[in-house]
């Protein structure tokens, strides 16, 4: 029997956890993704299928801040640019989808960001 890559693995979790993780208009998603070069992260009303905000280490600002956007103090810029843009959309409440990805690291310093900036979750 073949082995499961990693990817692989982390997808059965995310998958796992989505069945019974849902945004709403009221309480958004929180999705976040986590490559070995950058993280990414949007706000999801899954109910209508949109994303509401997004904030990536892939901005012009947030790149113009980090030097580097796989490491742990540009996952927490990107935690905080989130925030202030779902607070803008008038977002102040979300569930956290970590996408599969073990909470530590890079994941868990957005999300301290994000908590910092205001968000609830």
């Amino acid at each position: 029997m073949a082995r499961l890559s990693r990817n692989d693995s982390r997808v059965a979790r995310h998958k796992r956890v989505r069945k019974t993780l849902s945004g709403t208009p009221e309480k958004p998603r929180l999705c976040v993704y986590r490559s070995l070069k950058n993280i990414s992260v949007q706000v999801i009303d899954d109910t209508t299928g949109s994303t509401l905000a997004s904030a990536s280490t892939l901005d012009k600002d947030i790149k113009a801040q980090a030097s580097y956007g796989g490491n742990k103090a540009a996952a927490k810029l990107v935690g905080t640019s989130i925030a202030n843009k779902a607070k803008a959309e008038g977002i102040e409440e979300v569930c956290f989808d970590r996408g599969g990805f073990l909470y530590h690291g890079r994941v868990k310093e957005l999300a301290d960001g994000a908590r910092e900036a205001g968000l609830k979750f």
